[in-house]
Parts: structure tokens; C-alpha cells; sequence
């Protein structure tokens, strides 16, 4: 059985660590990890147009604990709510590709 240190790059990495894509713990990780980065692009973005959570929470309909709690990646997120934080809140447009 490999260990973390047999890791030659990061997939292997967290192939050992999670498990093969596909499985239920690899799927939980993966999910995790996208909505700290929604949640940091969030944050950024916030950030960059000198708002507070609160600001933003108020552009936007929401509290600023929802605002936290999405910036440090600890809820889901609808991609309504996605669509209208980065529109209405921070005044970006939002694309989405499908690969």
C-alpha cells in the first residue's frame, strides 16, 4: 500500500489520500475543495471592489454570516445566488463553461 511520501505528483497524492475519482470520500474532498475556491474567488473579488461582508450582504439580499460562511467555503452555494453576488453584489458578469 502507498503512502503520502510515495506520492510522485499531486493526483497520486490525492489518489492515496481520498481515494480514485469516483469514490464517495475522493467525491467529498472534491466538492469541498471547489467550494473553498468559489468561496476565495468570492472573497477576492469582494475584496477588490473595497466592500465588507456586510456590504455585500446587503447588495445582495443576504446576511453577512451567509457571506462569510460561502467565503470560507463552508455552505453550497445555488447558482442563482452565485449568478447574483458576482452580478448584482460585485457588478462582474459570470460565464459558466462545460467541458
Amino acid at each position: 500500500m502507498k503512502t503520502i511520501k510515495d506520492a510522485t505528483n499531486f493526483d497520486e497524492l490525492l489518489d492515496i489520500k481520498y481515494g480514485k475519482l469516483g469514490t464517495e470520500k475522493r467525491d467529498e474532498f472534491e466538492m469541498k475543495a471547489k467550494a473553498f475556491i468559489v468561496g476565495e474567488m468570492i472573497k477576492e473579488e469582494r475584496k477588490k471592489a473595497h466592500l465588507t461582508q456586510e456590504d455585500l450582504a446587503k447588495k445582495t439580499g443576504t446576511k453577512k454570516s451567509y457571506i462569510s460562511r460561502l467565503e470560507n467555503g463552508k455552505i453550497d452555494i445555488q447558482i442563482s445566488t452565485l449568478f447574483k453576488i458576482f452580478e448584482e453584489g460585485l457588478g462582474k458578469k459570470l460565464g459558466l463553461t462545460i467541458n
